[in-house]
């Protein structure tokens, strides 16, 4: 693979560096991007974050850039390391946001079990926006869970029955000298695949795994943020109030 020589602006190379402050234009390739196309005030904002949020994921805008693909960030407890994944929100109700995942043996279901606080980052390029969720976690019922189940493609359903997510899967040898022989672990998640498929044929209805849901992360703090030019860009937080008698959110613009 052919490496491009790194240079600063003053096209002196900078030594060590496979990349070096990419831009966004091929006249001004180390001219960080601009963000120019909104503003945002606190005249703008709804009350509650979740109508805000609402409003902002329903943009024009953003009807062909699948707006639901978020970043969750979860953090294993005493070590404090921090573990982050790409997934998709799939319900927002009055509580907050909710995604759907193995709770069995996946990372994130570890990282909860000793810490159940997680956050969301939602990054909307078409408007330069981005909205931070921080919260606590919980589960949702199987009952709930099982009306989202029933929406997936049957071989979604049978998939999430069939796979130990993050679990290592363990190579066969081969003495075939053809690459497209040779199992790299592929093979021990078809027979699973394969098992499962035999287990509900001839059903239409497949109940959800004990070990498969949702997940809903319920904020206590949330941020929206507005691109602007030179970097100065628009930043609200909402806090949820605490205390005896208080409700609603604080909300609080913040420094770029």
């Amino acid at each position: 693979m052919a490496l491009h020589q790194a240079t600063s602006n003053s096209n002196a190379p900078v030594k060590d560096k496979l990349i070096f402050a990419p831009g966004h234009s091929p006249d001004d390739a180390h001219r960080a991007a601009q963000f120019t196309k909104f503003r945002l005030h606190r005249s703008d904002l709804s009350a509650d974050p979740l109508i805000q949020f609402h409003q902002w994921f329903s943009a024009p805008e953003l009807q062909s850039h699948i707006p639901e693909t978020v970043t969750l960030s979860t953090a294993e407890l005493p070590s404090g390391r921090i573990s982050s994944r790409t997934v998709y929100l799939k319900e927002l109700d009055k509580s907050g946001f909710v995604i759907y995942s193995n709770l069995g043996t996946s990372r994130k279901a570890a990282d909860l079990a000793s810490n159940p606080y997680a956050s969301l980052c939602f990054w909307w390029k078409p408007v330069e926006r981005q909205v931070r969720v921080e919260g606590r976690v919980e589960r949702l019922t199987p009952e709930e869970s099982q009306v989202y189940f029933d929406t997936r493609a049957r071989g979604s359903r049978i998939g999430a029955w069939a796979s130990q997510q993050t679990s290592v899967l363990k190579a066969e040898s081969s003495s075939s000298s053809s690459p497209d022989d040779d199992d790299d672990g592929r093979a021990e998640l078809e027979a699973r695949v394969k098992e499962v498929e035999a287990r509900f044929e001839g059903q239409d209805h497949i109940p959800v795994p004990p070990f498969w849901g949702g997940i809903r992360v319920i904020p206590d703090t949330m941020e929206f943020w507005q691109g602007r030019e030179s970097r100065l860009h628009d930043r609200f937080r909402y806090t949820r109030a605490e205390g005896e008698g208080e409700k609603g959110w604080k909300i609080e613009r913040l420094d770029p």
